[in-house]
């Protein structure tokens, strides 16, 4: 096959994949609907990031800059479409940012043509991932996601250890950005910070997950949260727990908020990620939960157990088990578009209605904490539908 014969080849397989229509799964569980193909692939990257397209310097065609994943998109409706923040992840194991858009939100995402050029602070960044997106009141939208480096302090040879902080950058137009210095906390490292939609007491307000380590919690408590008075530089004195890790429960090794929450009539809509470990390793699944509208730090409510988990095909992965979530969609007419991340290898969707949602939180027992607390929730269900069985 020559050059020319190759190219067609490629574009006429890309094209099959970008025009693929998603189908739903019936008939779900009634919360959310589940859809047949992932949404992004690293097969969805376009050719001319992948492939030098000219034959002179590169007669066999080959992949110059092999793309290996495509997942945790931050999410936002912009200019009437679903754009999604994608952590876009090379052959290299570096990862960069990259917009894609689709105009139903299910399928047909395309790349815009180049990937985010971020800027970097004084610290260049090692690594960059899982942006979340706020357009916030004050009328930017932020973007934060993780900054990883190298830890300084490693002993000579440890080539593994770092630093994860919280970079945050802010821009008008997903085009172009201003990096802001990195938040400050009291913790030692963040993960997984997001930024309230709206001021709370005046102030920013910021959701953190306080850890000791790069991948262990450690006495950090769960989702915190904190105020500052700016976001250059945002700062946070104090940081507060909001919903604490529990023993022998979906986040008993830590937890972290996905995207920015929701406001409904009822409350703010969280959704969050809750890890575990287990005899494969460590499980991530996604759950919600409900706080007050004036007080987004107080929780009313919140289901028992997980809201999304990793099933099928979605088990399977770079990053096996895993189901990770930082960007969703509310539409003006209540339907809801939930984006996460399937074994840190592609982005799934699964759709849902605020109604539902809320019907689900507000009306799903908490954990229990206890084997026997399960079994009476349960008999109560079972109760509830003598003669309809």
């Amino acid at each position: 096959m020559n050059f020319t014969e190759r190219l067609d080849l490629l574009r006429k397989q890309k094209e099959k994949i970008l025009s693929q229509k998603n189908e739903t799964l019936t008939p779900g569980n009634g919360i959310y609907e589940k859809y047949k193909y992932p949404i992004l692939t690293s097969d969805h990257v376009p050719l001319h990031w992948e492939y030098d397209l000219n034959e002179s310097s590169n007669p066999y065609l080959m992949k110059r800059f092999p793309i290996n994943a495509t997942f945790n998109s931050g999410a936002m409706k912009w200019n009437g479409k679903y754009i999604l923040m994608v952590r876009v992840e090379g052959a290299d194991r570096k990862s960069f940012f990259a917009v894609a858009e689709s105009p139903n939100g299910i399928d047909q995402f395309t790349f815009w043509d180049r990937p985010v050029t971020m800027p970097e602070t004084p610290d260049p960044d090692t690594n960059v991932y899982d942006m979340r997106l706020t357009l916030h009141e004050d009328g930017w939208i932020y973007g934060i996601f993780c900054t990883e480096r190298k830890d300084s302090t490693a002993g000579k040879g440890d080539e593994s250890s770092a630093i994860a902080q919280a970079g945050i950058a802010r821009t008008k137009d997903l085009i172009h950005w201003e990096r802001l210095p990195d938040l400050q906390t009291p913790s030692p490292q963040q993960r997984n910070v997001v930024l309230h939609p709206e001021y709370v007491d005046g102030k920013y307000f910021l959701y953190t997950r306080p850890q000791d380590g790069f991948i262990d919690a450690g006495t950090g408590g769960g989702i915190g949260y904190g105020f500052s008075d700016s976001m250059n530089p945002a700062i946070v004195e104090k940081e507060y727990i909001l919903d604490e890790k529990k023993y022998h429960t979906i986040y008993e090794i830590k937890n972290g908020q996905g995207p920015a929450p929701i406001k409904t009539a009822k409350g703010w809509l969280h959704l969050a990620h809750g890890v575990r470990n287990t005899a494969a390793g460590l499980r991530y699944v996604l759950y919600l939960l409900l706080t007050d509208l004036n007080e987004p730090n107080k929780v009313l409510a919140k289901p028992g157990g997980y809201f999304i988990a990793p099933e099928g095909d979605e088990c399977v992965g770079d990053v096996s088990n895993v189901t990770f979530s930082n960007g969703w969609i509310s539409d003006e007419d209540g339907k809801v578009f939930i984006y996460y991340g399937a074994s840190d290898t592609r982005m799934n969707v699964a759709t849902s209605t605020i109604d539902r949602l809320l019907d689900y939180v507000m009306n799903t027992a908490p954990d229990g904490l206890r084997s026997s607390a399960s079994v009476e929730t349960l008999n109560k269900i079972i109760n509830g539908n003598k003669g309809k069985y």
